[in-house]
């Protein structure tokens, strides 16, 4: 996966990865503690933070570099960087709160590599367990919400990766612990973890001389774990990680894990409004998994999950959204950590029992008041679809009954078929077609609306929300490209929002399939055409392809990171198309991300052959992503 911030700092030389501080010790120690000599190592106790150890006047010294939530980094109380390596370059400069300057790196002895954390190890496999547990998703669905949530799922896999380790014995009581400890090996140390309650409390219960000891473990406010007057730390496996190497005020340093009676190594998964969970995402989260029916786990009393209103089901949900009402303390719209948690992340028809049918029967179909948009086809009206086990929330394109309107029905067909043969997270679904008394097309519903009136409302989104839907725009792209699909319309008044962290792909009026021996296909003149969007191909010599598509998601990404502003303001078609001609290209927006420019100006590339497909541009798209919401 992608070239995370942790990938990039671990191809530092004088980066150990998770060791402790006296094996950092050991290495200054060993290098010769000259003053100044410095190295880098994983924090043991904050997720995703560093530690820098430092040598001064023969002793050394310890520093954290702590990841902080507008994902910069400082030692506490300094000042703030982009990335662990700019602290380093700041302090070999100024001390500022430092013992000494940093002068020299120690760098790893040969053939010593990073040391992978336990959790590391796990990692890739707790991810894809927990996204099949909690959203029963399988195949393409399940990899893409892996692809493009993955920095919100590792932080999440990591507050919850106790539940499958061996120690963990979930709510057992003080009395049934001790039989556990007791029986077996009575070596000192041996020790499990129980939960003590549902407000996020542990113990840590420890055996020691044959006698069980039980140690507290509280959750702070800022959802931090710890024993009364001991480390904190930001999850259970780095307390137990942390105790397992020195005792730190234990009566004895944790030496082996007793395992769950029955040997089974996977512990329940918590539920979503369980407290451990509560300091990092949004509580009105609703998930898939809490709309099944709830199966308590066995072996463990583990409180069900509320029933937590839908999205957007009730009228009371829907009076707070837009009102500041719970949810996103941005936008007051109800905030969801990851599209799965939406309806509209599965296909319709994923239920087998679901008949995937092209035709909407207009007596299952309830219109409601009110337009959410319009065209010279018709409009699109907000309705409910009433399914055989659900019903859904969908956008219906009405179209005008009146004769001229006969070329414009067999583009909506067109758009129709077309949309028939997409099933992607990333892209707007077909429901069907309901031929009753006009034609209608029942499509999924993103309430939001397009990406670039959303973006001019909402000045105060940060870079990474931004980023974050449009590397899903690009996950969209990229089916596309893989199925042989030309869009010939990507711009952002196309790219339609669910919830704040969920775009889709929408309108195929102009898309075509194109055969499989030809990469493009050529167009029999000029329509209506978004020239501002269009690649130079297209304009010239009416070819489409998925390269030219690529050109219009540089523009896409152009308008996104502007905040919705329109390109080219204030020229005609033909003077842009000069302009292209003449070599330039549009300025980067202000504050745009120098990665993120780049990447427009590789879209815009003038010749076909030299110019990025989707599977390069996705990859490089996800690989920032990753970098800046680690």
């Amino acid at each position: 996966p992608g070239d995370t911030m942790a990938d990039n700092v671990s191809a530092l030389p004088f980066f150990y990865g998770n060791i402790t501080r006296e094996e950092a010790e050991d290495y200054l120690q060993l290098a010769g503690m000259a003053d100044g000599l410095y190295l880098l190592r994983q924090s043991r106790n904050n997720l995703g933070g560093f530690a820098l150890s430092v040598s001064s006047s023969g002793r050394s010294y310890h520093y954290s570099i702590e990841r902080q939530a507008n994902e910069t980094y400082a030692i506490p109380g300094g000042k703030s960087h982009q990335d662990p390596v700019d602290v380093i370059d700041y302090h070999s400069q100024v001390m500022d709160g430092l013992v000494t300057l940093l002068k020299k790196p120690c760098n790893r002895p040969k053939n010593v590599k990073p040391k992978v954390g336990l959790f590391e190890d796990i990692k890739e496999k707790l991810i894809r367990e927990y996204v099949q547990q909690t959203w029963n998703l399988q195949g393409a669905g399940l990899e893409l919400a892996i692809i493009s949530q993955r920095p919100q799922l590792e932080k999440r896999i990591a507050i919850t990766a106790h539940e499958r380790m061996v120690w963990f014995h979930g709510a057992i009581t003080r009395e049934g612990s001790e039989p556990r400890l007791q029986n077996g090996s009575r070596i000192n140390g041996r020790f499990l973890v129980r939960q003590r309650d549902t407000n996020g409390s542990y113990a840590l219960c420890l055996l020691h001389e044959g006698q069980v000891m039980h140690y507290r473990v509280d959750r702070d406010q800022a959802g931090k774990l710890s024993i009364p007057e001991g480390k904190k730390f930001d999850t259970l496996w780095q307390l137990v990680e942390h105790y397992s190497y020195k005792p730190d005020g234990l009566l004895h340093v944790l030496t082996e894990p007793c395992p769950r009676p029955d040997g089974d190594n996977v512990g329940p998964l918590l539920p979503r409004d369980h407290p451990s969970l509560k300091s990092s995402f949004p509580a009105n989260s609703s998930t898939k998994s809490e709309r099944l029916p709830y199966r308590a786990p066995s072996r463990c009393s583990l409180p069900a999950p509320p029933s937590v209103c839908r999205a957007n089901a009730c009228a009371s949900c829907r009076k707070n959204q837009g009102q500041g009402g719970p949810g996103d303390p941005v936008t007051g719209i109800q905030a969801y950590a990851m599209p799965m948690d939406t309806e509209v992340y599965e296909s319709p028809y994923a239920d087998p029992d679901e008949l995937r049918s092209s035709t909407v029967d207009r007596s299952q179909l309830f219109l409601e008041d009110g337009e959410l948009g319009s065209g010279n086809f018709g409009t699109v009206m907000k309705g409910i679809y009433k399914m055989k086990k659900t019903e859904k929330t969908v956008a219906v394109k009405i179209l005008k009954n009146d004769e001229d309107n006969l070329s414009v029905r067999e583009e909506m067909l067109r758009e129709a078929n077309v949309m028939q043969q997409l099933d992607n997270p990333y892209i707007v679904r077909m429901i069907g077609i309901c031929e009753a008394e006009n034609l209608m097309l029942v499509m999924e519903l993103a309430e939001l609306g397009p990406l670039h009136k959303f973006l001019q409302k909402h000045k105060q989104i940060s870079m990474k929300n931004i980023t974050e839907l449009v590397h899903q725009v690009s996950v969209g792209m990229k089916y596309l490209e893989e199925h042989n699909f030309v869009h010939r319309d990507l711009a952002a008044r196309n790219v339609l929002l669910v919830t704040q962290h969920y775009a889709k792909i929408s309108d195929f009026g102009l898309s075509k399939a194109v055969a499989e021996d030809k990469s493009y296909y050529k167009a029999k003149g000029h329509g209506k055409w978004p020239v501002k969007w269009y690649a130079p191909e297209c304009i010239n010599y009416f070819k489409f392809s998925s390269k030219s598509d690529v050109w219009s998601f540089g523009v896409l990404m152009w308008e996104a990171f502007s905040f919705g502003q329109k390109p080219y303001r204030g020229m005609k078609g033909n003077e842009v198309m000069q302009m292209i001609e003449s070599g330039q290209r549009m300025e980067a927006p202000a504050n745009c991300p120098s990665e993120m420019s780049d990447l427009m100006q590789a879209c815009w590339t003038y010749k076909v052959e030299d110019r990025p497909s989707f599977s390069v541009v996705e990859p490089r798209l996800r690989e920032y992503y990753y970098d800046i919401a680690h």
